[in-house]
């Protein structure tokens, strides 16, 4: 999955695309092996200023039509917590929804999901991007994660939608130490018999473990990379397509 950033404040800068190059990177990302698409209009990164439902569609709906438009074989994401914003992306093109909130943040969200039947990315986080290293407090990160992913589940099944893929939330409310821990017992997470995302790409788990910084953090987001796909990742969420697909082709060659 290519991260397609239409952002001017994403943690990593060299993921912030203007809009008049979302064409030729997508392009480029689909060209390398890309098998989604994943466009964001709302920085989640901790401390990230807030916009409004309006902004955000601004944002991304201009860039889901043009992308539609020149890449129709291409399966399109809305990374997005806001129902609304899903509603208006799905029915310009995208088809499948990625919500950083696993549902929290907008009551509206899940029943949406449902009515569009598409695909639904479902993330654990706690708090909002504004408040989420604040929400760091586990006794055990990995068995308090599944329990509080649980009833989003079971609520998602209650209403006919089938198709999630689960994703741990790394960097969202969990402390660095707390995110190994995760990757570490990542196979605990086939207990809900769903495919697994992992977005690792260029965070502070890796930059700060290593003393750099999210552009210096390529060599580390594909060491971790090779670890999640050994620990059953489906879906590698990524903002450097080539080196997540050569690492998932040498991988394959130890199944």
């Amino acid at each position: 999955m290519g991260i397609l950033n239409i952002t001017p404040d994403s943690f990593y800068s060299g993921s912030r695309i203007e809009f008049q190059k979302i064409q030729d990177t997508a392009g480029q990302m689909l060209a390398e092996g890309a098998a989604f698409l994943d466009v964001g209009g709302y920085s989640t990164r901790p401390g990230a200023t807030d916009v409004s439902v309006e902004e955000e569609l601004d944002r991304v709906l201009p860039a889901i039509e043009t992308l539609t438009r020149h890449f129709p074989e291409a399966s399109l994401s809305i990374d997005t917590f806001r129902a609304r914003v899903a509603e208006h992306c799905v029915a310009a093109g995208a088809g499948l929804i990625n919500d950083v909130s696993g549902g929290t943040l907008d009551a509206a969200m899940l029943t949406t999901v449902a009515r569009l039947r598409v695909p639904y990315i479902l993330m654990h986080m706690r708090g909002t991007p504004q408040t989420m290293n604040s929400r760091t407090e586990y006794t055990d990160v990995t068995r308090e994660v599944i329990d509080e992913l649980h009833p989003r589940v079971a609520q998602l099944q209650q209403m006919g939608v089938h198709d999630v893929i689960i994703d741990p939330g790394f960097g969202f409310a969990k402390t660095v130490a707390q995110n190994f821990e995760l990757l570490n017992r990542l196979t605990a997470f086939h207990i809900f018999g769903k495919p697994l995302l992992v977005g690792l790409s260029r965070k502070s788990m890796i930059w700060r473990t290593l003393g750099t910084d999210p552009a210096g953090a390529l060599s580390g987001t594909t060491a971790l990379n090779a670890v999640a796909l050994r620990k059953g990742a489906k879906i590698l969420r990524v903002h450097d397509v080539k080196p997540a697909m050569e690492c998932i082709k040498l991988i394959l060659q130890l199944s």
